[in-house]
């Protein structure tokens, strides 16, 4: 089991930026896929950017250049820099950890509580 502890949401204007963190309880070594998603009010979940254990990421077009996802094995903390905030990205954001096979089939999936990101106008 692993548990995921987010920070850092909070309010902001727009132009912003804020700075996202997911501590794990325990070695995200192992963990192949770490990744940010946030649902806004009456919308899907959605995913926002990813990094595998080899630090190579991936991220939703709209993110693309404003954010930088990144992960610390030694303090088992996965990061979120978001810059550049748009009220667009007011969302609650979740903090989400897969383990997987070599083929990549889902063994274990983990998410966190949340933090709320607000931007305003």
């Amino acid at each position: 089991q692993v548990q995921l502890v987010e920070s850092g949401g909070g309010l902001v204007q727009a132009g912003g930026s804020l700075r996202l963190s997911c501590a794990a309880s325990r070695s995200i070594n192992s963990i192949n896929l770490m990744g940010w998603y946030r649902q806004a009010p009456g919308k899907q979940r959605e995913l926002v950017a990813t990094i595998t254990n080899g630090d190579s990421t991936n991220y939703v077009d709209s993110v693309k250049g404003r954010f930088t996802i990144s992960r610390d094995n030694a303090k088992n903390t996965v990061y979120l820099q978001m810059n550049s905030l748009k009220p667009e990205d007011t969302a609650v954001y979740y903090c989400n950890a897969k383990q997987t096979t070599v083929y990549g089939v889902v063994l274990r999936n983990y998410w966190g509580q949340g933090t709320q990101v607000t931007v305003s106008s």
